[in-house]
């Protein structure tokens, strides 16, 4: 969950908010229970929508941009992923002071996955290979480039500013010469020559749902489009132990300089997380640090 405005701009919203626009826009739903549903999600609010549903409104301009993606290729994804992903089944506008599109989603089952709590990490690298399996494999026309899909270079000034900052907060305990010699590494390593590939580009464990272990969906696709396949590697380090970070990369077939480049990934985004997201986002932060200590571990 979060605590405290995680971003500039955030636009206030509660139950009462949420129920007024179902009221008047899907007064079919309009009887049935509006609960906060907190989650560690940083440009989004979601609110359970009785039993089946869920109500997703962004919280920042950011994250209004996603909506009409979201809405324009989820269901067009759908069909080519082995489990399920989100389902729109209602396409909110603006409305009662609230500013931008939003929707309404089926209601996915399931809980994210934690590091270090995984009851069957060698199956759950397994179903996650899959995924990204299948989304490498798709080949719709007209994918939007991205989000961090682009070259590794594009990063490297936020990343090192990043670095930096956390010189200055020595109660992180980051060995910032350590991060700084992976992120050189990273930099040296041969870009993707190939076409580009679809992506979630964003698989945090706050958007994979699992059930006894196992994944049974992949939420959260505002960050996706074409690009490095180097992108959809973050689970290797950011949710998976040593043993099952190898059945993930083998199973995916990933060469030397796309796991590098994948390590390198995952390590800026948590570098630059971890200072914005400790005070305001307690499972940000939390992740953050544990891809950092997993990759300056030797991960």
């Amino acid at each position: 969950m979060s605590t405290g405005q995680m971003h500039p701009g955030t636009h206030p919203i509660d139950d009462d908010l949420v129920r007024r626009l179902i009221a008047g826009q899907f007064p079919q739903w309009a009887g049935l229970a509006v609960e906060r549903f907190l989650s560690g999600g940083t440009v989004n609010a979601m609110y359970r929508l009785g039993n089946d549903k869920v109500v997703r409104l962004p919280l920042v301009q950011g994250g209004a941009n996603d909506v009409a993606m979201e809405r324009t290729w989820l269901p067009r994804l759908a069909p080519h992923l082995p489990i399920p992903i989100p389902e729109v089944l209602g396409d909110g506008e603006p409305a009662e002071g609230y500013p931008w599109p939003w929707s309404v989603y089926r209601w996915l089952a399931g809980e994210n996955p934690e590091a270090g709590a995984l009851s069957d990490p060698l199956l759950l690298a397994g179903d996650l290979a899959a995924f990204v399996a299948a989304m490498r494999s798709i080949t719709l026309p007209g994918a939007p480039q991205a989000h961090r899909g682009g070259p590794v270079a594009s990063l490297d000034a936020e990343t090192r500013a990043a670095i930096e900052g956390l010189r200055r907060i020595p109660q992180e305990g980051v060995d910032c010469d350590a991060a700084a010699t992976v992120w050189e590494e990273t930099l040296r390593a041969p870009g993707w020559d190939g076409p580009p590939v679809w992506l979630h580009a964003d698989l945090m464990p706050g958007n994979l749902l699992v059930d006894g272990g196992r994944l049974t969906s992949v939420i959260d696709f505002g960050c996706l489009g074409a690009g490095d396949p180097a992108c959809d590697l973050f689970p290797a380090w950011n949710l998976l132990p040593a043993d099952a970070r190898e059945v993930f990369r083998e199973a995916l077939g990933v060469d030397d300089a796309t796991w590098i480049r994948g390590r390198g990934r995952t390590l800026s985004q948590a570098l630059i997380a971890l200072p914005y997201y400790r005070k305001t986002n307690p499972a940000m932060a939390h992740n953050a640090r544990q891809v950092i200590r997993t990759v300056l571990g030797g991960g």
